[in-house]
């Protein structure tokens, strides 16, 4: 069975930084990465990277705030966010992905962490 575990969730101030993680189960995958989704809006690309070359993709909203990366031994990818902003308050969702890597719906979702950046 498959299984997306998020952790690193929380409250930090514009400006800050948080770092969320995911830890996959089940099976690998070709491609992990983060979706998001804030209050009253649909739920949108955050990142993706493939899980054997490294090729990330990013939302023009976060590229050069946010740096995702994976380790493979622990089957866990990371989003690292910097500058955050106080419309980068969202749920954040792990996604896996059995096909190439790229900006899609994903074939599977984790249960979200929160993130949360006061002005």
């Amino acid at each position: 069975q498959v299984q997306l575990v998020e952790s690193g969730g929380g409250l930090v101030q514009a400006g800050g930084s948080l770092r969320v993680s995911c830890a996959a189960s089940g099976r690998t995958f070709n491609s992990m990465g983060w979706f998001r989704q804030a209050p009253g809006k649909e739920r949108e690309f955050v990142a993706t990277i493939s899980w054997r070359g490294g090729t990330a993709y990013y939302a023009d909203s976060v590229r050069g705030r946010f740096t995702i990366s994976r380790d493979n031994a622990k089957n866990t990818v990371y989003l690292q966010m910097n500058s955050l902003k106080p419309e980068d308050t969202a749920i954040y969702y792990c996604t896996a992905d059995t096909r190439g890597v790229g900006p899609r719906m994903p074939d599977y979702w984790g249960q979200g962490t929160q993130v949360t950046v006061s002005s």
